[in-house]
């Protein structure tokens, strides 16, 4: 019993052992950094097992943006109704029935007051529609967002709105579940780089949950916020946008929010160039209103006021503006839904596409709170009521949907964006090629015409640039044995440094390479030595030569005794074959060195060349020859009965010298025997002129590279070049022709 007892615990502690190395294991993999292909093992993606880390987190913030959208909505009804009808509810209302009279001017007055002191002392970045200020917080703040933003941006979006502005919920919900995300994100041990990402999911799962509209949540993330297409960060904002949009469902309502009647299946000639002209006018409008909105806020940055006063300003153009048409006023959902039905009456789009326009236009330029989306909505659909009167009838709201996702896609420069974002809130199906047409117009012109976008402008004008152009890294489609240098020299391991002084010249121009591999005599590699080593070695022998003192080692190594393989740096950091160039300056980025020796992988002391940083540089070469280099690549060559072939873009082509056949009638000519030796020698010694001009002469014997100081910073980048040949990049010399 007593043996059993002493027995019984070693399979329990072998199982708790190999239980904590399951863990560790678990652990290590959660905590593994993006993959950079080091290994050798190229693979499509980078991504590893840590996305699962962060897609669970991303998992979280959808919950708890759907529950953000639901108390930002709620919150705009509760101030509508408090301001327009002095009464406590939660349901969302238009401002448009109230019975305020000319006092319904006060109210956005008073209400860009309290958004401009929460502003003024609480924090500057409330203010605008908030996704040019996410952008910058990934940018310039490392992701990084103030916990009070997030509860300041929502009350003061939800009092901007709720007392009459003409704004979207959707903005300050991207605002503030994308500050959610980044708090998140705060709390754990994370990069930047997956701090924007859960930054960017929070955001997604925002947009999601207001519109019920998680395809086009995704397709905002990746055109605006993410700039980069990597699993790592799709893969968290697709869940968050999923989750978000399943949370809906229950808590708001099932989508989708605008349904309406599906148009014609297929249009004709006449519908599709309609779909072209929408698109052109709506790229035109959205020039008007990004430079208007601009135009405006540099007329307010010469006001003689405090930027705290200029919301007030702007509330006063609303409400002057909601007397003349009150449906301008708040978010407008309802008044989006109407136009989708084919409500359109001129009243509507003179309502719209002028006074909403205007009053956006001027309260937004003033630095109030509010977001973008629904007005474009708006005033893109008013624009597509105009059109309806003229163009080919194709059910009722077709044009205002087209219009709307027109304007949307190209002022935001997000045609994607607009093309889902459409069809998500309407369910629409047969909408989807004329949404691609009028959208992909748009979004061309507006490219042409506007340097920025009404996102990025403000961005820009804070001194940052942005980017939305996304392309593959060139440096990862070329691998370094593609852009190594071949061509270099490497000095022997048993070598004295004496005997290494007598094969190099002194003061001479410098035209080495700056990094020296040192082999053995197997050609495998020992370790490297830097010109500057190398010059420090000679430099030292040589004062030893001539006063012969120092300790008892050192006679030894100045009179040049030791060899070479006794100074060298042992286990350099080496490149190999198969690695990409983004290995490669990834490598050098963290050690620090610009030069490194290339070696097989299988075979790491088998030198096969050198890669500088000057080398990495083909890789840009080739990208930009991609670029610009044009070419025709096929020839057409036409046949004309009775002509023959005729070529054409092609140059011309002189025709061989062909010797008429002898005919069979007539008896050959027999030469004499001294003639036909003739004959034979000259056609043996013109093919033999003939190979000696196609075969290259043999490259002489490499110098030595010269080793002294220089005097400019070029050196570093040259190789050992060959007794008479060019440097790279100097012209070739061709030999002069035969006559």
């Amino acid at each position: 019993m007593q043996a059993r007892a002493h027995e019984e615990p070693a399979f329990p502690r072998a199982t708790q052992r190999h239980r904590a190395g399951l863990w560790s294991r678990f652990i290590d993999a959660m905590n593994q950094d993006e993959r950079d292909n080091s290994n050798g093992e190229l693979s499509d993606f980078t991504t590893t097992p840590r996305v699962i880390f962060i897609t669970a987190l991303a998992v979280v913030i959808g919950v708890a943006s759907a529950f953000i959208s639901l108390i930002l909505l709620r919150a705009i009804g509760l101030f509508t109704n408090l301001f327009f009808f002095q009464r406590w509810d939660f349901q969302l209302v238009s401002p448009a029935g109230n019975s305020l009279g000319w006092l319904e001017v006060i109210v956005p007055i008073g209400g860009g007051i309290l958004v401009g002191l929460m502003a003024r002392y609480g924090s500057e970045r409330i203010r605008g529609h908030g996704i040019p200020e996410a952008i910058e917080a990934i940018l310039v703040n490392g992701s990084r967002v103030e916990p009070k933003v997030s509860v300041l941006k929502l009350v003061s979006s939800a009092i901007s709105i709720g007392s009459g502005g003409p704004f979207g919920a959707e903005g300050p919900i991207i605002v503030t579940g994308g500050s959610f995300g980044s708090m998140i994100a705060q709390l754990f041990r994370l990069a930047s780089v997956e701090r924007k990402t859960l930054l960017v999911a929070g955001a997604a799962g925002g947009m999601s949950a207001t519109f019920g509209s998680p395809i086009a949540a995704v397709a905002l993330a990746v055109e605006v916020l993410l700039f980069e297409w990597k699993p790592r960060s799709l893969l968290p904002v697709i869940a968050a946008s999923a989750t978000a949009a399943a949370v809906r469902y229950y808590i708001i309502a099932p989508p989708p929010i605008f349904p309406m009647q599906s148009s014609a299946g297929a249009l004709n000639f006449a519908g599709y160039g309609g779909c072209v002209l929408v698109g052109l006018l709506a790229s035109g409008l959205a020039v008007l209103m990004t430079e208007g909105i601009y135009l405006v806020e540099d007329t307010f940055r010469r006001l003689p006021i405090h930027w705290m006063w200029w919301p007030a300003l702007g509330g006063l153009v609303v409400g002057i503006g909601g007397l003349i048409y009150p449906a301008a006023l708040g978010v407008g959902y309802s008044s989006i839904a109407s136009m989708l039905r084919g409500n359109i009456t001129a009243q509507v789009i003179l309502g719209f596409l002028i006074i909403k326009a205007i009053i956006w236009m001027i309260s937004l330029g003033s630095g109030t709170s509010g977001g973008i989306i629904a007005p474009l909505l708006l005033i893109g659909g008013a624009l597509g009521g105009l059109e309806s009167f003229f163009l080919p009838n194709f059910g009722p709201g077709f044009w205002p949907l087209i219009s709307m996702a027109a304007v949307l896609g190209s002022a935001m420069r997000a045609p994607l964006t607009g093309v889902i974002f459409a069809f998500e809130l309407t369910h629409n199906t047969n909408a989807i090629i004329p949404l691609m047409i009028a959208v992909g117009v748009a979004h061309l012109v507006m490219v042409l015409a506007l340097k920025r976008s009404i996102l990025t402008e403000k961005v820009s004008r804070r001194g940052f640039h942005v980017s939305n152009e996304l392309a593959i890294d060139p440096l990862e489609r070329m691998l370094v044995r593609e852009a190594m240098r071949t061509n270099i020299v490497a000095l022997p391991a048993h070598a004295s440094v004496r005997e290494l002084m007598s094969t190099l010249k002194a003061k001479a121009r410098p035209r080495g390479q700056a990094l020296l591999p040192v082999i053995d005599t197997q050609d495998h590699l020992v370790g490297v030595l830097t010109r500057s080593d190398l010059q420090r070695l000679l430099k030292e022998s040589s004062a030893g030569g001539a006063n012969g003192s120092g300790g008892p080692t050192e006679p030894a190594r100045r009179n040049g005794k030791h060899a070479l393989e006794d100074f060298v740096q042992r286990r350099p950091v080496v490149a190999y074959l198969d690695d990409t160039l983004r290995v490669a300056v990834n490598r050098m980025t963290e050690t620090g060195y610009t030069r490194l020796p290339v070696v097989e992988r299988h075979h790491p002391d088998k030198l096969m060349g050198i890669v500088a940083l000057h080398d990495v540089l083909k890789a840009r070469q080739r990208n930009l020859e991609e670029e610009r280099h044009r070419e025709r690549v096929l020839r057409i060559h036409i046949f004309v009965p009775g002509r023959g072939a005729r070529q054409v873009a092609t140059r011309s082509i002189p025709a061989p010298d062909i010797q008429p056949e002898i005919p069979p009638e007539t008896p050959p000519v027999l030469l004499p025997e001294s003639a036909s030796k003739q004959v034979a020698e000259a056609v043996t010694e013109a093919r033999a002129e003939e190979v000696s001009d196609k075969t290259p002469a043999p490259l002489e014997s490499p110098q030595a590279p010269d080793v002294d100081g220089h005097a400019d910073g070029r050196g570093d980048e040259r190789e050992a070049m060959p007794e008479g040949a060019t440097e790279p990049g100097a012209p070739e010399t061709l030999p002069p022709e035969r006559p």
